[in-house]
C-alpha cells in the first residue's frame, strides 16, 4: 500500500492511501467471513464464503455488500504505514467504489493522539490490602478433581428422584425405524443433567430397579410434523455416585507423573497461588495507575470521548451475543439506558484519562520500546500464545495499537516498581462479615 500525507493547519494529517489490487483482494476475503460472522454463519472446510452467503442468505455477489468491511480492512494499515497513532479511528473519506481486480484510492483525516502532562511526576503512594491465600480454596480444587474420577456404582432399589442415578436399557424407534443413536443395552444415566429432553427424563421419575415403562417425547426445536421417539425403558439398577478417596496408591494410578497425595495437594496449591500472585501484581498495577491518572490535566475532546464510548458499547453487544443475552435486557439490569450510558462514559473517560497518564509517564522517563516489550504486550492480552496475538495483530494492520499498549504497559510495570506501596493489615470488610 503506498501512502502519502499532509499536514493540515488545524493539526490533523490527511492520508491518501492507495492498495494494491491483492491488497484489495485480501481485503474482501477477509470481509467475506466478517460479514457471514456477523450473520450468525459459519464457513464449512469445503465451502466458500461465497457459497454459503448464496445457500443460506441467498446472496449472488457476495463482494458487492461487503463493501465497507473490505474498506475498513484497510485502513488501520494506511494509518500504520505512516507510524501515526489516532486519537480515534478516523473514518475512511471514498470517491471510488472498491472492487476486486483494481487498485483502490482512499483518504483519511487522521486526528493525532494529543500529547499531555501530569501536575507531578513524582513516585505514588497507594495502600493496598495484604495477599492472603485461602487454603480452602485447595481442598475444593482437590475435591473437584475427585469428583472428576467418580464412578457410579450399584446402589438400593428406590423410586428416581431429580438427582439421581441410574443403569437403563432403552430400545427406541422413531417413524417406525430404530433410533440407533438412543438405544442401549445399558447406559448410566443420571437425572437432572439435561442428557436427553425432558419428555424423556420426566417419564423416569417414580421408576425403580426392574420397572419397564414405555412412552414417547417430542425431540425440542424439530420441525413441524417430525415423529416424535418411541421408546420402551428398563430400569437395570439404581446407581449412586462414588468419589474416590485421595490416597497415595489413587495418586499413583491415576496421576502418575505425581509420588503422592502431599506432592498432589502441592501442586494445586502452587498453581493457585501463582494465579492469585497474577491477579495481586494486576491489582496494583490498576491501583497505581488510577493513582497517577489523578495527576492527568487538561481537556478530552468530546470525539475522542464519543469514540471510545462507541467502542465499549460494541464491546458489551458482542459479549452479550456470545453469552446468548439480549442487550435490552441488559440495560434494564443495570438502571435503563440513561443509567448504563452515564456509566458508559464514566468508564469511557477513566480508560481515557488512564491511557494518557501513562503516555505522558512514558515520555517524561523517555521510555523507548524494544522487542521484548512488544512480546510483553503480546502476553498480556493471550498469556497462552503471545507469538499469535502478535502475528494476529501486525497482520490486520494493528501495529500502531500494539505499540501503544506496549508503551504503556511499560510505564505501567515502571510506575509500580517506583511507587510507594503500603501493605494495610486490615482483614477486608467482606472476609470480616464471612
Amino acid at each position: 500500500m503506498k501512502v502519502t500525507e499532509k499536514k493540515n493547519p488545524d493539526g490533523t494529517i490527511e492520508l491518501t492511501a492507495v492498495a494494491a489490487t491483492a491488497e484489495v483482494a485480501q481485503a474482501f476475503n477477509v470481509a467475506h467471513h466478517s460479514f457471514l460472522a456477523n450473520m450468525g454463519l459459519q464457513v464449512g472446510p469445503t465451502q466458500t464464503p461465497a457459497q454459503v452467503a448464496e445457500e443460506e442468505l441467498g446472496i449472488v455477489n457476495l463482494d458487492a455488500v461487503s463493501q465497507q468491511l473490505a474498506v475498513d480492512y484497510l485502513v488501520p494499515f494506511a494509518v500504520d504505514k505512516r507510524n501515526l497513532c489516532p486519537a480515534f479511528p478516523p473514518k475512511p473519506v471514498i470517491n471510488q467504489m472498491i472492487k476486486r481486480g483494481e487498485p483502490f484510492e482512499f483518504q483519511l483525516i487522521v486526528t493525532p493522539k494529543p500529547d499531555y502532562e501530569l501536575t507531578s511526576y513524582e513516585p505514588v503512594s497507594v495502600t493496598v490490602p495484604a495477599l492472603r491465600f485461602d487454603e480452602a480454596m485447595v481442598d475444593e480444587q482437590l475435591r473437584q478433581v475427585l469428583e472428576s474420577y467418580a464412578t457410579y456404582v450399584r446402589c438400593d432399589s428406590h423410586p428416581l428422584g431429580e438427582n439421581d442415578a441410574a443403569r437403563i436399557k432403552v430400545e427406541a424407534t422413531q417413524g417406525g425405524k430404530a433410533n440407533k443413536n438412543l438405544s442401549t443395552d445399558g447406559r448410566t444415566y443420571i437425572m437432572g443433567m439435561n442428557l436427553l429432553p425432558e419428555g424423556f427424563e420426566k417419564n423416569l421419575l417414580g421408576m425403580a430397579e426392574g420397572d419397564t415403562k414405555s412412552f414417547s417425547f417430542d425431540i425440542p426445536g424439530a420441525e413441524k410434523g417430525t415423529d416424535p421417539i418411541d421408546c420402551t425403558v428398563t430400569v437395570l439398577e439404581c446407581q449412586c455416585k462414588k468419589v474416590p478417596e485421595l490416597t497415595d496408591e489413587w495418586v499413583k494410578q491415576n496421576i502418575p507423573m505425581l509420588p503422592n497425595a502431599a506432592a498432589l495437594r502441592a501442586s494445586i496449591r502452587e498453581a493457585l497461588l501463582a494465579q492469585q500472585q497474577a491477579q495481586y501484581r494486576e491489582m496494583q498495577l490498576s491501583m497505581v495507575a488510577d493513582e497517577l491518572a489523578r495527576r492527568f490535566e487538561g481537556a478530552i475532546a468530546d470525539e475522542v470521548y464519543e469514540s471510545m464510548r462507541d467502542t465499549l458499547m460494541q464491546n458489551v453487544k458482542g459479549s452479550l451475543a456470545q453469552q446468548g443475552l439480549q442487550f435490552d435486557e441488559f440495560v434494564a439490569m443495570q438502571g435503563g439506558i440513561q443509567q448504563f450510558s452515564m456509566m458508559l462514559m464514566v468508564q469511557a473517560r477513566q480508560m481515557l484519562v488512564q491511557g494518557y497518564a501513562l503516555d505522558a509517564l512514558f515520555r517524561h522517563e523517555k521510555m523507548t520500546l524494544d522487542d521484548e516489550d512488544i512480546m510483553a504486550a503480546c502476553r498480556a492480552m493471550n498469556p497462552a500464545d503471545p507469538t499469535t496475538a502478535r502475528r494476529q495483530m501486525e497482520g490486520n494492520g494493528q501495529a500502531f495499537v500494539l505499540r501503544e499498549t506496549a508503551g504503556r504497559l511499560k510505564a505501567n510495570r515502571w510506575l509500580l516498581e517506583h511507587a510507594d506501596i503500603t501493605i494495610s493489615d486490615e482483614q477486608p470488610e467482606a472476609e470480616k462479615a464471612e
